[in-house]
């Protein structure tokens, strides 16, 4: 049910659909706009008509009208028309679109349904055609013409080349021309009509009237107006381009003179006209042509003068229709012909300069002389060699040459006397006036200042401050430097002219090169003192960076050191060097450097921290980056661990004697570990009861004690029929009996018996014997002191062990 419900719209909609469309087919709706095409940007108004009746399933419903302009919905009026029509008009006030598409709607069920159409264009006008030309084709006469059509219209443009021609001939003169064009004009025709958007089209043959002028111009015509050009007056013939002349040969005539002469033929099919050609030649060195005029003609010789000796030329010709008016199209210039003027001596003086030094003591003077080559004017051809002399060449006299070269310096040795030598420059036709140079010593004044700047990328401008004394010339030197020496003969100019305070240095520089600049004043005696600079004609950014190198590091500080880069690499005069540092925690630091330093100390480092350092060389014209050096800082300086391997070594030293000290001093070790007898491993355990023979020991007299140290305790077989400790008081004490020597048995014997229990108790000392009399009282007096001890009245001897010592040393003990 709910699939079917919402399928059920579709139907009427389909149904109203069709119904629309054939009721706008049969006049249902009807739209109507106020012009189809309009200009750009102006407003626009349409109206559009619903007939109810034509327009079946709407009879009844109420009809709502609306707008789209292409895919956009604008708003509009709507009312109702006669005869039960509904209309609705829309005013667009800025009509933006070339080309739109307008849409009357209608709605039902709320659905807008498109019923009609109105297409609108929008433009400008068509544009002034511009720059007309024509040019007559001497092939099929046919007059081909071009021109530029200016800015689109946007709207379907008609271009036709249109042309007319002259009831009469017209006067003569192209003002004549052109006025008479614009008063008298025949019948109109178009002349030919471009294809495909072209710019260009062919006028035949048949439309063309030859030596009669015609008026010729472009017309333009689209729905909002038309423009046409410039109207041209011409005779068609004055427009043919024809083919360029031939030259046929050249010569000096007469000889020893500047002036050629050249013959030339009219090209095929231009030799009944009369033409008006022009000449152009040049030397391989000028920088542009020179340009001969007025060759009338049809065909014959021309003549010009003013050609240097010596010299190769090029020549070129080309000739029109020679008629009034100027707009005659010139022919292409001819193939090129060379051709070689005569020679002649050279002329003029040769620029010299000269270096002299005294060779030793063999008074004779080592001299380097260069010059420069004369410029073509005065070389009047091709120089064979120089020549330079003591004296100067007389008639009759041959002077005696000291140098003849090919080449534009020369090394002799002359007198030490010697001020002056010649200089001259010959050819095939003669040799040149000697120029006299005088070989004056450098010990005069000095400029004040000499600057140099940039004067292209190949040139450079020397500045300089004149001296006070009179200056004849200057003489400037220069030399590329590089960290190989070299030295160029030909990096040097002379300026002729004493007042001159600049010069102009082209001769080979280069880009990105350094140059040591060299001036000399040249007064009338002598030359002075040199004055130095140095310059680049243009910077870039160094070719590469210094490699930086780790000299020494600690923990908070590091030292960089690098080589200064070669001259070759610097590409212009360093400013200054960057230093950048930085660790994988705090952001990077940086440092200026003065480019004369070559080292760095880097301050503030953390201690055991990894850093990447790099260097940065800069010029006025850019900088560039060097490769990155890691290093890590140190946890302690140098002090530091000197300190700790100082201590560590003191406490070593320590450690070592009381090493000694405990192993070679006996009461030390027994003062701090004293040695405790095994009982077990003791000698007195191998001693043993012998039989020993009868008697009688005398009782020990008492005596004064000394403090004695109990170190054993033995425990004595007590007497049958005696109670432990008691005595009888009237008997005097009996003797001891005789005690059982010991003897000492090796090998496995039993344990030695330090204590004997009877069955009647025991007899001995106490482990914890009572407190006693002091050291100083008698053992022996009275009966009181059996009693304090605690053990029957026997002598020391009933120990086994004394009475084993008693036996080897009986008086020691008692003693």
């Amino acid at each position: 049910m709910a699939r079917r419900g919402a399928g059920t719209p579709f139907l009427p909609q389909l149904s109203l659909l069709l119904l629309l469309h054939l009721g706008g087919t049969l006049g249902c709706a009807s739209v109507t706009v106020g012009s189809p095409i309009v200009p750009l940007g102006s407003a626009v108004t349409a109206s559009c008509t619903i007939q109810r009746e034509l327009c079946r399933g709407l009879e009844q419903e109420k009809v709502q009208i609306s707008w789209m302009l292409d895919n956009k919905f604008v708003v509009g009026s709507q009312h109702q028309g006669p005869g039960g029509t509904e209309v609705s008009n829309l005013t667009l006030p800025r009509f933006n679109h070339t080309h739109a598409r307008l849409w009357c709607c209608v709605e039902w069920n709320g659905t807008k349904q498109r019923v009609h159409m109105a297409e609108i264009r929008a433009g400008y006008p068509p544009a002034k055609p511009l720059n007309l030309s024509c040019a007559l084709n001497l092939s099929d006469y046919g007059l081909t013409c071009q021109w530029e059509q200016g800015t689109d219209s946007h709207l379907p443009t008609s271009v036709v080349l249109k042309c007319t021609g002259k009831p009469h001939p017209l006067p003569e003169g192209p003002r004549a021309h052109r006025s008479a064009c614009c008063r008298s004009r025949g019948q109109v025709v178009t002349g030919c009509t471009p294809r495909g958007g072209h710019r260009h089209c062919t006028v035949p043959r048949r439309l063309l009237q030859l030596y009669r002028q015609m008026e010729i111009w472009v017309s333009a015509t689209n729905a909002l107006g038309a423009a046409e050009s410039e109207h041209l007056c011409i005779d068609p013939m004055d427009a043919a381009k024809l083919d360029p002349p031939t030259l046929q040969s050249i010569q000096s005539i007469p000889f020893q003179t500047d002036c050629i002469a050249l013959a030339w033929d009219a090209a095929w099919g231009t030799e009944h006209m009369d033409l008006q050609c022009e000449l152009r030649y040049r030397a391989p060195e000028d920088p542009a042509w020179a340009l001969v005029t007025g060759i009338i003609g049809r065909a014959g010789t021309a003549q010009h003068c003013g050609f240097l000796f010596g010299t190769q030329y090029h020549f070129q010709m080309r000739c029109r229709r020679n008629s009034a008016s100027a707009l005659a199209y010139w022919s292409e210039w001819s193939p090129g012909r060379n051709y070689t003027t005569h020679e002649k001596a050279p002329t003029g003086k040769l620029d010299a300069w000269w270096e002299a030094q005294l060779a030793g003591t063999g008074g004779r003077l080592e001299v380097q002389l260069r010059w420069k080559a004369p410029r073509q004017r005065e070389a009047n051809g091709r120089v064979l060699g120089y020549r330079v002399t003591l004296r100067p060449q007389r008639r009759g006299r041959d002077p005696s040459t000291i140098c003849n070269t090919t080449h534009t310096q020369c090394n002799f040795s002359v007198p030490a006397a010697t001020r002056r030598v010649y200089l001259s420059a010959y050819n095939s036709a003669g040799e040149s006036a000697p120029t006299e140079v005088a070989l004056l010593e450098r010990k005069g004044q000095p400029l004040a200042g000499l600057r140099a700047v940039s004067g292209g990328e190949r040139s450079l401008w020397v500045h300089w401050e004149a001296p006070l004394a009179p200056v004849i010339a200057y003489v400037l030197e220069w030399q590329r430097v590089a960290a190989e020496p070299g030295h160029c003969s030909a990096c040097w100019q002379m300026e002729r002219d004493g007042a001159a305070t600049t010069a102009l240095i082209q001769d080979g520089i280069e880009p990105f090169q350094r140059y040591n600049i060299s001036l000399y004043p040249v007064y009338e005696g002598n030359v002075g003192v040199p004055v130095h600079t140095t310059a680049y004609s243009q910077q870039n950014a160094p070719s590469h960076a210094p490699k930086l190198h780790l000299k020494w590091i600690s923990k908070s500080e590091a030292e960089l050191c690098w080589e200064p880069l070669p001259v070759e690499m610097q590409n212009g005069f360093i400013t200054s060097y960057t230093i950048f540092w930085a660790n994988s925690i705090t952001n990077g630091a940086s440092a200026t450097v003065n480019p004369s330093l070559s080292s760095f100390v880097i301050r503030g480092l953390q201690p055991s921290t990894l850093y990447k350092v790099h260097i940065m060389a800069s010029t006025a014209a850019g900088s560039t980056n060097g490769t990155s050096l890691t290093l890590v800082t140190r946890v302690l300086d140098d002090t530091e661990i000197q300190f700790l391997f100082l201590t560590l070594g003191l406490v070593f030293v320590v450690l070592m004697v009381l090493l000694i000290c405990f192993q070679k001093n006996e009461r030390m070790k027994e003062q701090l570990w004293p040695s405790v007898p095994d009982p077990a491993n003791s000698s007195l355990g191998k001693w043993v009861p012998a039989a020993v023979p009868q008697e009688l020991l005398q009782v020990l007299a008492p005596r004064e004690p000394g403090p004695a140290a109990i170190s054993t305790v033995t425990v004595l077989e007590g007497e049958p029929g005696k109670q432990p400790g008691k005595e009888h008081p009237a008997l005097p004490a009996a003797l001891p009996a005789l005690p059982r020597p010991y003897v000492r048995q090796e090998g496995p014997v039993e344990p030695v018996q330090y204590a004997r229990v009877g069955g009647g108790g025991y007899r001995g000392q106490r482990l914890l014997p009572e407190p006693g009399p002091r050291f100083y009282e008698n053992l022996g007096g009275g009966s009181s002191g059996a009693g304090d001890w605690g053990f029957l009245e026997e002598p020391p001897a009933t120990f086994p062990l004394l009475q084993g010592l008693r036996i080897g040393g009986a008086e020691e003990l008692h003693e």
